[in-house]
């Protein structure tokens, strides 16, 4: 893993990982965040999305100025807890529960696989490729499937 050039996105990793790294359970950044990490393609990283447990989330609750708003216009994706931590350079997206539409039902999206990614003194965690191309793959947005195949070359 090479870190990302994007200061914004290197100052945002450094302190979510720090925030996480007293997690009680498992947790994975997903989506374009993930993609940098793996030395991919991403395009342009909005927001890091981090799929987390309810306890851990409802600790982070307690911790961080968290707003349970999820964006407007991503009628896709539906989460039991959210919490958006808004103070970074970029946005912060914690979800638990996440589940993706497909057709008229919803599916979990839960990752399997757990890898970890230094970054500096700092470790995070992510899905491994494969995992993360199957994930993408399945969002099928185009950015999606652009992130994936550049992880897939």
């Amino acid at each position: 893993m090479t870190p990302p050039n994007d200061p914004d996105l290197v100052a945002t990793l450094q302190a979510l990982a720090k925030v996480m790294q007293d997690a009680r359970d498992d947790w994975w950044i997903i989506g374009s965040a993930a993609v940098a990490l793996h030395d991919g393609h991403p395009g342009t990283v909005a927001d890091v999305d981090v799929i987390t447990s309810r306890r851990d989330l409802d600790a982070l609750y307690q911790a961080l100025p968290l707003a349970d708003t999820p964006e407007e216009g991503k009628p896709m994706f539906l989460s039991e807890r959210f919490g958006r931590w808004s103070e970074l350079s970029l946005n912060v997206e914690f979800m638990t529960g996440l589940k993706l539409r497909v057709g008229n039902e919803w599916e979990p999206v839960q990752p399997i696989t757990r890898v970890p990614a230094k970054l500096g003194a700092h470790t995070l965690f992510m899905p491994d490729k494969r995992e993360l191309i199957e994930i993408l793959t399945r969002f099928g947005r185009e950015k999606d499937l652009r992130r994936a195949a550049s992880l897939a070359q």
